[in-house]
């Protein structure tokens, strides 16, 4: 029997009523199951209206005019890094770098750091669970300085190989970059001591937090780690634009990303001189209005609370995972629900992730398919492709309950 309770601190009635999306009908009759937080989240009327107020009443160019709006829209930036930095407890605003996204956030890494430090020979250690945004910038950083890559394995249950990880680090790897939470799995990884094991063995760590930022409290400071990526639009937050956390000795290190405006503090006709941090990696015009509602998305996360948040979501995966594990045929990938985040991947028998979604959106149920951006885990499991269902704040146990009838619909159809 189901032991797990929805939480009593978070009043997803109350909540959804933030969100105007989740009232919609996607046709006639037949209201939207909105299931797939992972790939972006919903965005409550608070973020909707900041950015709107932008456009509306102070919309000017940062940091290069003195008028009034453009000292308004400068000040809503800056205030806006200065509460995601906190949000993410970094010590000092500065250490927090707009960018567009997680992919940007890592590629810059890889690219400012990568490029100025890896050799031949060097060894970068990554997961076979990572999504494709930690793995292909390796790949080229690697093909380019001829460094090597590294993988911890996944064992079947859906979890880091420590014991393989620790050979790995043997090896003195010069980076370890990771995910603290997989995107298909949604097994949450020892991040903390992985990153302390890392650092004995003098090798710098970066932590793909597009799936954990979100849904938990993330503490850089408490973690220790050296760079954490992360994305606005997964956390109530528009898209086009993200984040990179990083220690401020790091950053001041590493050359620019970008060569463009507002990067550099002086130019001449052959060299220039880079601007101070964090301006150094925000090249050119940046997104300020998606900034200031990625700021109210933080304002509205930490409105709710970040333990509610994540113990809601605990108890909505343990109640999905004790309905779906049942269901004739269904293979779950991924750990119990006290090691993993609100992600359900799964597999039908003898029905493609595709036409099961496709079924399942006829009746409004939202979820995703395919490879999740993580085509070799998939491979890993010997399958091409799977179904995630994937929960937020605002997600409930009746709209799991039509995901289990819809799943038991779509096996009736493909009989």
């Amino acid at each position: 029997m189901l032991t797990h309770t929805l939480s009593q601190y978070l009043d997803v009635a109350r909540v959804r009523e933030d969100f105007p999306i989740l009232e919609r009908e996607v046709k006639p009759g037949v209201r939207l199951v909105y299931l797939d937080s992972a790939a972006t989240s919903q965005k409550p009327l608070s973020v909707i209206r900041a950015i709107d107020d932008v456009y509306l009443h102070y919309n000017a160019n940062i940091h290069r005019g003195v008028h009034t709006l453009a000292e308004e829209s400068t000040a809503a930036y800056e205030s806006a890094r200065q509460r995601i930095a906190a949000f993410i407890g970094a010590a000092r605003p500065r250490e927090l770098v707009f960018t567009r996204n997680t992919t940007e956030s890592i590629n810059l890494v890889a690219y400012a750091w990568g490029l100025a430090n890896l050799k031949a020979g060097d060894v970068v250690i990554l997961t076979e669970m990572e999504h494709h945004s930690n793995l292909v910038p390796w790949q080229i950083i690697s093909g380019l300085t001829g460094a090597r890559l590294e993988f911890i394995p996944v064992t079947e249950e859906g979890f880091l190989d420590l014991d393989a990880y620790k050979k790995l680090l043997e090896l003195k790897p010069k980076m370890v970059a990771f995910t603290h939470m997989s995107n298909v799995l949604g097994t949450i990884t020892p991040a903390k001591e992985m990153i302390a094991a890392a650092h004995s063995a003098s090798a710098l760590t970066l932590l793909d937090g597009a799936q954990s930022v979100p849904h938990f409290a993330v503490n850089v400071q408490d973690l220790g780690v050296d760079f954490l990526a992360f994305s606005a639009h997964k956390m109530c937050g528009p898209t086009g634009i993200g984040a990179l956390y990083g220690r401020e000795a790091l950053l001041e290190a590493m050359p620019p990303f970008m060569g463009g405006g507002d990067m550099i503090r002086k130019v001449f006709l052959r060299s220039f001189t880079p601007n101070e941090l964090p301006h150094k990696f925000e090249a050119g015009t940046p997104a300020v209005a998606e900034a200031v509602g990625f700021g109210a998305a933080v304002d509205y996360l930490n409105k709710i609370g970040m333990a509610p948040i994540a113990e809601h979501e605990h108890a909505l995966t343990a109640y999905a995972l004790e309905q779906l594990k049942d269901i004739p045929g269904i293979r779950i990938l991924g750990p119990d629900a006290d090691h993993k985040g609100g992600v359900v991947s799964f597999s039908l028998e003898g029905i493609h992730p595709h036409d099961a979604a496709q079924v399942l959106d006829g009746d409004g149920i939202a979820v995703r398919a395919g490879h999740h951006c993580a085509m070799p885990l998939h491979e890993r499991y010997h399958l091409p492709a799977t179904a995630r269902a994937s929960f937020y704040l605002y997600t409930t146990r009746e709209e799991i309950n039509l995901l289990v009838k819809g799943i038991s619909k779509v096996q009736k159809l493909f009989a």
